[in-house]
């Protein structure tokens, strides 16, 4: 006795295709909708605006002379700033990743007794390459590098280069 299609093999197995199509689908659609891309830019106006101004901020960096020392060892931030800057005045730093939005981190730091900033990151960052940026608190200059971590020992950026 022969029996019922659905108690053999092949039936199944020509549903199960399509329906495996459909879920990969469904969920590309999903990876697709879920958020905007975040290297798009909106307004190309105030960016360009921008982009000077950032460039006479880096302009000051290199007319302050500016050295920063960084190292970043299990999730501590240390910073030395050597130069014509105030010894005592906060410091903004920016871990931008290329391409993650969400992995970017911003630090504001204060220095101690000996000049020395430090500050204890949120989260880890990923190994990789990091656009980063240093400036005073009131902006009036930026230092700017990409780098890739881990970094080894120290890493020194100077203004202008």
């Amino acid at each position: 006795m022969q029996r019922p299609w659905y108690q053999q093999f092949w039936p199944w197995f020509l549903i199960v295709l399509p329906l495996c199509a459909v879920a990969a689908s469904l969920y590309t659609f999903h990876l697709a909708s879920s958020g905007a891309d975040s290297m798009v830019v909106d307004d190309y106006y105030k960016k360009g605006r921008a982009i000077n101004k950032d460039i006479s901020e880096l302009n000051k960096a290199a007319e302050l002379k500016l050295i920063a020392e960084l190292r970043y060892q299990n999730d501590e931030l240390i910073l030395k700033m050597e130069g014509r800057h105030n010894s005592g005045e906060a410091v903004r730093v920016n871990f931008n990743h290329p391409t993650l939005a969400k992995q970017d981190q911003q630090i504001l730091m204060t220095s101690d007794a000996n000049g020395v900033y430090r500050a204890r990151l949120e989260q880890p960052l990923m190994k990789g390459q990091w656009n980063l940026q240093i400036e005073a608190f009131d902006g009036h200059w930026r230092m700017q590098k990409r780098i890739v971590l881990p970094i080894a020992n120290r890493l020194l950026i100077r203004a202008g280069s």
